[in-house]
C-alpha cells in the first residue's frame, strides 16, 4: 500500500512540478507532519497495543 502512495505522490510531482513548492511548505510545518505520521500509523499502533492487553 505504502508502494502505491508513494508512487502516486511521485506520478503527481512529476506530472505537476508545480505542486513541489506547495508540498515542500506543507512538510516543512511539524504540526502537520505530526498528524499525518498519527493518521497513517494508526492501524498498526492499535493493532500493536491490542497484543498487549490479550
Amino acid at each position: 500500500m505504502m508502494r502505491y502512495l508513494f508512487g502516486a505522490l511521485l506520478s503527481l510531482l512529476v506530472t505537476f512540478p508545480s505542486l513541489l513548492p506547495a508540498l515542500a511548505v506543507i512538510g516543512s510545518q511539524p504540526p502537520v507532519l505530526a498528524f499525518a505520521a498519527g493518521a497513517l500509523l494508526w492501524p498498526r499502533i492499535n493493532r500493536r497495543i491490542r497484543g498487549w492487553t490479550s
